[in-house]
């Protein structure tokens, strides 16, 4: 394994990877009825403050050090977890929330193909993910997918938590050819 830490290793860029894949956890967790009495509701303040208004303003500090991937990655994202926090408890139909989550899953797509480093590229697809299944599940009614797409969204969490944790520590964050295929050598 290499210890690639060079793609998305700026401190803007690891603070906006931590404080999304907290607020990932906390909303997926919500959403899987893992934890007795912990709901999606109670991930509103994380959202709020630590997904909208911290992961938007390491956006912006991205966007200051011109580091145009991780700025609007974090600042689009910061936006998405503001805008559900805020609105969390209003009156609004299923089906204006279901576009609402499939809105930010066109965003999470692009995040993923935009490219980038593959830890990213894995959250940022499992997001979207978890994203179509809870804006479907708001169309159709399905509590069954709403739990999937919570658990998609702690996946992403997780791999988030990861990437940010691997690049402070130094740890793998990507694997080589040599080691993605057995038995090659380095002279092979």
């Amino acid at each position: 394994m290499d210890n690639d830490v060079s793609a998305g290793s700026s401190t803007t860029a690891i603070a906006g990877r931590l404080a999304l894949g907290v607020t990932l956890l906390a909303f997926g967790l919500g959403y899987t009825d893992l934890i007795d009495g912990v709901t999606a509701a109670d991930a509103v303040s994380i959202a709020h403050y630590v997904g909208g208004v911290a992961l938007f303003l390491a956006g912006l500090l991205a966007l200051r050090d011109r580091d145009a991937a991780a700025g609007t990655a974090c600042t689009v994202l910061g936006a998405f977890w503001f805008t559900w926090a805020v609105s969390a408890g209003a009156s609004v139909s299923d089906n204006a929330a279901g576009l609402f989550l499939l809105l930010f899953a066109l965003v999470a797509l692009s995040l993923t193909l935009a490219g980038g480093d593959q830890l990213g590229q894995a959250a940022y697809g499992l997001f979207c993910v978890g994203l179509v299944l809870m804006a479907v599940a708001r169309f159709a009614g399905s509590d069954g997918l709403t739990k999937a797409g919570g658990w998609f969204a702690v996946a992403a969490g997780a791999v988030a938590w990861y990437a940010a944790t691997a690049a402070l520590a130094h740890w793998p964050t990507t694997i080589s050819r040599r080691a993605a295929r057995p038995g090659v050598t380095a002279a092979g």
